[in-house]
């Protein structure tokens, strides 16, 4: 029986994780609004704290409340989507600096 590449268990991993954990936002429609299944949270959130902490995946799943498989899945979900979670976290940032400097 052939061997599966290293980097191909790692995208049949993520994509798993991903179908078990993820979903659309079912009001806000974009790849960068999709969140945690059955918790709502959203995915550029949990990779926003995640920065925060030093990309520390047990202490995001702790704080959040969250099994540590669905932090995983977000992760993985991120680095599928980077370049709109990246824009949707540099919104999100914008807003609280001008709602902070107001």
């Amino acid at each position: 029986m052939p061997r599966i590449a290293p980097r191909t268990e790692a995208a049949m991993r993520d994509a798993e994780l991903i179908a078990r954990w993820i979903e659309p936002h079912p009001r806000r429609p974009g790849v960068a609004e999709a969140r945690v299944k059955g918790y709502a949270t959203p995915v550029w959130a949990l990779v926003g704290h995640w920065r925060a902490v030093g990309r520390n995946v047990g202490r995001v799943a702790e704080d959040y409340d969250l099994p540590r498989e669905a932090v995983e899945a977000a992760l993985a979900y991120y680095r599928r989507h980077r370049p709109l979670i990246d824009a949707r976290l540099a919104e999100n940032n914008a807003v609280l600096t001008q709602v902070l400097t107001e």
